[in-house]
C-alpha cells in the first residue's frame, strides 16, 4: 500500500504526531502534578466520565453529573471538530 507522497501530507502528519505528543506529555505532567499536591497533605478527590458512541446513539457515564456533563460537552466538541475537518474543510 503506497500513500500520496506529496509534501503536504507529510507535514499534515509531522504536525498531528507533535500534537499528539504534546497532548501525552501535558496529561502525565498533570498527573505528576496532582499526585504532588496529594501528597503534600491536601484532600485528593477526583471524578471520571465518558462517552461511548455505538452508531449514532452516545451512551454518557460519569461518577458525578459535573463528570458526565463534562464528558458530554467533550464529546461534542470533538464531534464538531470531526463534522467541521471532514465535510467544511475539504471544499
Amino acid at each position: 500500500m503506497v500513500l500520496n507522497q506529496s509534501p503536504i501530507s507529510h507535514m499534515a502528519l509531522a504536525e498531528v504526531a507533535l500534537l499528539a505528543f504534546a497532548l501525552i506529555v501535558a496529561g502525565f505532567l498533570l498527573m505528576v502534578i496532582s499526585l504532588l499536591l496529594a501528597a503534600r497533605g491536601g484532600e485528593a478527590r477526583g471524578e471520571a466520565g465518558g462517552v461511548i458512541m455505538i452508531g449514532p446513539v452516545p451512551i454518557v457515564f460519569g461518577t458525578s453529573k459535573n463528570a458526565a456533563l463534562a464528558a458530554a460537552v467533550a464529546a461534542l466538541m470533538v464531534l464538531g471538530l470531526l463534522l467541521f475537518l471532514v465535510v467544511l474543510l475539504p471544499k
